[in-house]
């Protein structure tokens, strides 16, 4: 897509402003295609596979998804936070497959013409994508492996100092 000066579109289209893809997401590419001189904020918001969880060393994420449902969601989240906050526009992305620490999963950019609107609306798209978007995420340990959707811990696997944990995994 070029950009408007180019000859290129006002808006990021539809198809490309909500993906799911496969490979790395470059941030500032998705940035740079979106930023227009009208906008005084953009906001990025990108979820970075850690290190660790709860204190255990995390080797890998794995993420799968229903796809045609999960980019659904995706796109009434966009149109949703388009409406509901003073944004001109959203991208976002989420990449499946395995990931490597401090690999991109999530993408939001936000856009618009001030800056409390887009940090409102690209925290409102992250907690809420987290809850209703059928994407999961399996942590990958150096002892074992357990599905980040909610569900607490294995008891067999517990707190790194024994105690079992009663705290959902992390999403």
């Amino acid at each position: 897509m070029l950009p408007p000066v180019s000859g290129g579109s006002e808006e990021v289209g539809r198809s490309a402003a909500v993906r799911i893809v496969r490979e790395p997401i470059s941030t500032q590419a998705e940035l740079d295609r979106l930023k227009l001189t009208q906008d005084g904020a953009a906001v990025v918001f990108e979820g970075v596979v850690r290190d660790n969880t709860r204190g255990r060393r995390t080797l890998y994420l794995d993420y799968e998804a229903y796809e045609s449902m999960a980019l659904k969601k995706m796109e009434a989240l966009s149109e949703q936070a388009r409406s509901n906050f003073a944004i001109r526009a959203v991208i976002l992305v989420h990449r499946l497959g395995r990931l490597e620490i401090g690999e991109t999963s999530v993408l939001i950019v936000v856009a618009s013409a001030h800056r409390g609107p887009a940090f409102e609306a690209c925290h409102w798209i992250i907690d809420t994508l987290k809850k209703t978007v059928p994407i999961w995420k399996k942590e990958y340990f150096e002892d074992g492996a357990v599905w980040a959707d909610g569900e607490p811990f294995p008891e067999e696997i517990g707190h790194p100092a024994g105690t079992a944990s009663v705290q959902p995994a992390s999403k």
